[in-house]
C-alpha cells in the first residue's frame, strides 16, 4: 500500500567536545518534506490505521526551529532522525484497516486515539507501574516514526477504542487532542493540585491552556493566573480564568502568594523570578524543554517553606481513560482549543514553513480524511 508521509530531515554532526551532546548539539538544518512511501507486510504485533486527524504539537514546531547562528535546533526534546528523515505527529485520530495476527483488543474498523510513548514493560521502572520514565522509552514521531501521514502502522499497545465515543466530527477532532490533555493532566496531578489552590501557568499554548482548563474545573484550583505574551492566545484563555497576563511583571502585581507553578514555556528563568510568592509546601512543575539550565535564588526560601520541584513527562498511567470519561461527561472541553483544521500534509506543510503559527493559533490539526490528499 501506498502512503504519504510529512517528515524532517536534518544534517546529523554532533558538536565536538560535547559529552552525551543533547538533540539541540546534534542535529542541525532541518527541514520538513512529504513523501510516498510503501507499506510492507503488517507486523503482527501493529495496526494499519487511516489517519483522520492530526494535531501538531509544540515539539513539531521546535525541532524545526534552528539556531539562526549554529544551525543546529533549538529543542532538546528526544529526537532522533535518520538519514531517510523521520516522519513526525504523534497527537491523532484514526480508523483502523487492518490488525496484526497477535493484536486481540483492536479490530479493524474501530476508530482510534493513540498513546505516544512507546514502553518497554520489562525495566525496573516499568516493573514499579511508573510507565512514563520508562529506562527504554521511544517518543512516536520524535525516536520513531509517528503518524503524520494519510495510513500509517502503530504498535497495538498504543491504541485507546474510541469508537463509542464518536457521534459526530468534532467529536474525531477532539478525540485528536487527548494525548496533550493527557499531558496536561499528569502535570496537574504531579502538582498535587488541592481544591482551593492559586496555580500559576508559564505560557498559553494548548499544553498551558488545558493546564488551566483542568486546574480549575476538575483540580479545584480557586484561582489561575496565566502569563502569556501572545495575544490570540490570552483571548482564547479568558474563557477559562479572568486572571491572565501578558508579561512576568503584570502578574506579579497582581499576585502576592502561590500554591503551584506550572511552568509550560520553556522560559526557566520564569520560575526564579517569582520563586519568592511560593506559599509553604508549594510545588514546581516543570513540563517544557528548551535545553536551558534552571537556577534559584531563593533556596532558603525554599528549604523553610518545604518548596518541591519536579519534572513531569508524559500521559501514561490512565490519564487517557479519565480523560475520556470526563469528556463524556461534558466535564472538559477537548476541541475548545482548536484554533485551525488545515486539509492535507501539502497545506500542513506550509502552515508549520509559517513565522505565524504560534501567533495566530493555538492547536492546529490537520485533516487526513481522504487518503488520496
Amino acid at each position: 500500500m501506498k502512503t504519504k508521509v510529512l517528515l524532517i530531515k536534518a544534517d546529523e554532526e554532533p558538536m565536538k567536545a560535547v559529552e552525551n551532546p543533547m538533540p539541540n548539539q546534534i542535529y542541525k538544518n532541518p527541514h520538513i518534506m512529504i513523501e510516498e512511501r510503501t507499506l510492507g507486510t503488517l507486523d503482527p504485533d501493529k495496526i494499519r490505521i487511516q489517519m483522520l486527524y492530526v494535531g501538531v504539537c509544540g515539539s513539531d514546531i521546535h525541532i524545526l526551529k534552528s539556531n539562526p547562528e549554529t544551525g543546529y535546533i533549538c529543542s532538546s526534546v528526544p529526537v532522533e532522525i535518520p538519514e531517510e528523515g523521520r516522519i513526525i505527529g504523534h497527537e491523532g485520530v484514526g480508523l483502523v484497516l487492518d490488525v496484526g495476527s497477535n493484536v486481540k483488543e483492536i479490530e479493524k474498523g474501530m476508530y482510534v486515539t493513540l498513546e505516544s510513548i512507546l514502553v518497554c514493560n520489562n525495566c525496573d521502572v516499568c516493573k514499579r507501574g511508573d510507565f512514563n520514565q520508562c529506562r527504554n522509552a521511544k517518543l512516536i514521531g520524535l525516536e520513531v516514526d509517528g503518524v503524520m501521514g494519510n495510513v500509517v502502522d502503530v504498535n497495538s499497545n498504543l491504541a485507546h477504542d474510541v469508537t463509542g465515543y464518536i457521534k459526530s466530527e468534532d467529536d474525531l477532532i477532539a478525540m485528536a487532542c487527548v494525548e496533550p490533555m493527557g499531558v496536561a493532566y499528569d502535570a496537574c496531578e504531579n502538582a498535587k493540585i488541592k481544591a482551593g489552590d492559586v496555580v500559576v501557568i508559564f505560557g498559553g499554548g494548548p499544553i498551558g491552556i488545558y493546564t488551566a482548563m483542568l486546574s480549575k474545573l476538575v483540580f479545584g484550583a480557586s484561582q489561575v493566573h496565566v502569563v502569556e505574551p501572545v495575544e490570540f492566545r490570552r483571548n482564547l484563555l479568558r474563557e477559562w480564568t479572568k486572571y491572565v497576563y501578558d508579561s512576568l511583571d503584570s502578574l506579579k502585581k497582581n499576585l502576592k502568594e502561590a500554591n503551584v507553578i506550572i511552568e509550560t514555556s520553556g522560559d526557566l528563568n520564569n520560575v526564579n523570578k517569582v520563586f519568592n510568592i511560593i506559599d509553604a509546601n508549594g510545588k514546581v512543575v516543570l513540563l517544557a524543554r528548551s535545553g536551558e539550565p534552571l537556577f534559584i535564588d531563593a533556596v532558603d526560601h525554599m528549604i523553610t517553606n518545604n518548596i518541591s520541584i519536579v519534572g513531569s513527562r508524559g500521559h501514561l498511567c490512565g490519564a487517557f481513560d479519565r480523560i475520556l470519561r470526563l469528556h463524556a461527561s461534558n466535564r472538559i472541553k477537548l476541541d475548545s482549543i482548536v484554533t485551525s483544521v488545515v486539509n492535507g500534509l501539502e497545506d500542513l506543510k506550509k502552515v508549520l514553513e509559517s513565522k505565524d503559527i504560534v501567533k495566530d493559533n493555538c492547536k492546529v490539526v490537520v485533516s487526513l480524511k481522504d487518503i488520496n490528499n
